[in-house]
């Protein structure tokens, strides 16, 4: 009897009564870039303790590799470009669903070696890409056609990421190659590689960065999910208004102390985020449009089947956003 009291005891001095574990939640993210770097910035920040969520970020360079590992069961939610979740649905798969989005344009570019000047020069060459079917080779493609050319006019190499882009041009195994973020472009250009395609400029539409989950998991831990969206909210609201300790983050994650590349990067992609996390109907339909070229079953889908907008709606309806912003405005 005595061995159970001090048993119960114990118990009561390391487990309070009405205490709870932190609820779980394993992440995937496609890129490092400052579009997908609120987790980062939450856990510098401490909203993961804030909102009692223990979560586990993981790192997957390719948003089709992190599509197929989503569907796998191998996490609960996902930031990443949206075009492998479209295709999915056009083959019947409807089962991944986006609750909200951080940034609906593209901002790659194409930097080219120093004989490279102009678009053109492309045809016959070599870009280097991060994945085929991710959202530098869909950039590419974009960005060719823009230019009077076709995806069969050159060679893809599919390289497995920013980084290895990079290393890719510089090493001479592509002619080209698509960039973006701090170490990208910046770095490239200060070796003496061109802007073959500076892509901000073209203001591609596309769901770039997005909150990926399934719809089961909504349906099995919707609380949860909104911790999360709330979480990348007050995330999101820092890299806007908060540039010293995104610096700081970005200096840390990416090993990048050059000040002049941080805010190269910075003001290439801050134009473009979603303050409040917004969807865009053109960013879903230009994916649409491009899927449907080679498989016409895309055609069937419209934006609003891809969404779940429970989430934002609430948010919005609560004063959540109006509050977390208290009337100041994004800086552009």
């Amino acid at each position: 009897m005595k061995s159970k009291l001090l048993g119960f005891c114990l118990f009561c001095l390391v487990a309070p009564l009405g205490a709870q574990a932190a609820d779980k939640l394993t992440g995937f993210y496609s890129a490092r870039t400052m579009s997908q770097s609120m987790p980062w910035i939450a856990e510098e920040a401490g909203l993961f303790r804030k909102y009692d969520l223990d979560f586990q970020l993981v790192y997957i360079a390719s948003a089709p590799m992190v599509t197929a590992a989503l569907l796998g069961g191998d996490a609960q939610v996902a930031i990443s470009g949206g075009e492998a979740i479209v295709r999915a649905h056009a083959q019947g798969n409807n089962e991944l669903v986006f609750i909200a989005s951080a940034k609906n344009m593209l901002t790659h570019s194409i930097l080219g070696k120093p004989e490279i000047k102009k678009p053109e020069d492309l045809k016959g060459k070599k870009i280097g890409v991060s994945r085929i079917g991710g959202n530098s080779h869909y950039f590419a493609i974009q960005a060719l056609r823009k230019n009077g050319l076709e995806p069969t006019d050159v060679t893809f190499i599919q390289t497995g990421g920013q980084v290895e882009n990079l290393a890719a041009l510089f090493s001479g195994a592509v002619d080209a190659a698509t960039m973006t973020g701090p170490a990208g472009g910046v770095k490239a250009a200060a070796q003496g590689f061109n802007y073959v395609v500076y892509g901000p400029d073209l203001q591609i539409p596309f769901a770039a960065a997005t909150l990926v989950t399934r719809r089961s998991v909504i349906a099995a831990r919707g609380p949860v999910l909104e911790k999360f969206v709330r979480v990348t909210a007050e995330a999101m609201k820092i890299i806007f208004l908060d540039k010293d300790l995104t610096y700081r983050v970005l200096a840390k994650q990416l090993r990048i102390s050059d000040k002049k590349t941080l805010d190269a990067a910075y003001n290439e992609e801050i134009k473009v985020l979603e303050p409040r996390l917004e969807f865009k109907n053109e960013a879903f339909q230009a994916i649409i449009d491009e899927t449907a070229r080679t498989d016409p079953r895309a055609k069937k889908i419209r934006p609003q089947d891809l969404v779940d907008r429970r989430y934002l709606d609430s948010l919005q309806k609560s004063g959540f956003f109006d509050k977390l912003w208290a009337g100041r405005q994004p800086e552009r």
